[in-house]
């Protein structure tokens, strides 16, 4: 399995050979450092758990500082796929992918705080007439007759975002091996600078 960890850059535009313009985002990959491989023998399954980025050695637990081997990664994360021929200290670079290939997407979407359930849920609302004052963003009746008491799973006002979303056959329209760029098809969750797991 081909995989990569990135951050969201912003949204632009990429026109195709044939004309034809699409919305993109753009990934900035950096290039991982293997810092374990796990195998079904010693620990139960095959994974490959990589490092990117730069950290400040105060801001690391001792555990993982010692298990890292005073590297100082900023993003420590764990992949289910066989090892292979990979090394412990091995770097992967966004050069795995190539144009036109379809990966999956992870990452974590915008918080937006608590919020009421027409913003939440896309609910319409109380009537606009006929007396009603301060009720019109209002859920309205939440209970039931009988059983009295309020349903598990009812839709009401609450936190909204900060959820991962991973998004399923998405196409890479470029990579720029020299820079470390990939642009990928449509929207991706998420604000500037959120880390976004790229599998293939």
């Amino acid at each position: 399995m081909k995989f990569a960890l990135a951050t969201k850059q912003h949204m632009t535009e990429f026109f195709s050979e044939d004309g034809q313009v699409h919305p993109a985002t753009l990934l900035k990959a950096t290039p991982m450092t293997v810092t374990a491989v796990k195998t079904i023998g010693k620990n139960g399954y095959d994974a490959i758990q990589v490092g990117q980025g730069v950290q400040k050695k105060e801001r690391i637990s001792k555990a993982l500082l010692g298990h890292l081997k005073d590297s100082s990664f900023k993003t420590v994360k764990e992949f289910r796929t066989p090892g292979g021929d990979l090394a412990i200290g091995a770097t992967i670079a966004c050069d795995i992918f190539s144009k036109g290939d379809t990966v999956t997407v992870s990452s974590i979407s915008k918080g937006k705080g608590f919020q009421g359930v027409m913003k939440r849920h896309g609910m319409k609302g109380g009537w606009g007439q006929h007396g009603q004052k301060h009720s019109a963003r209002e859920v309205g009746s939440i209970g039931s007759t009988g059983q009295q008491r309020v349903n598990k799973g009812k839709r009401m006002p609450g936190r909204m975002g900060s959820d991962r979303v991973t998004q399923k056959n998405v196409k890479i329209l470029d990579v720029d091996v020299e820079n470390g760029f990939i642009l990928i098809k449509g929207a991706v969750a998420g604000k500037r600078g959120t880390l976004v797991e790229l599998k293939g």
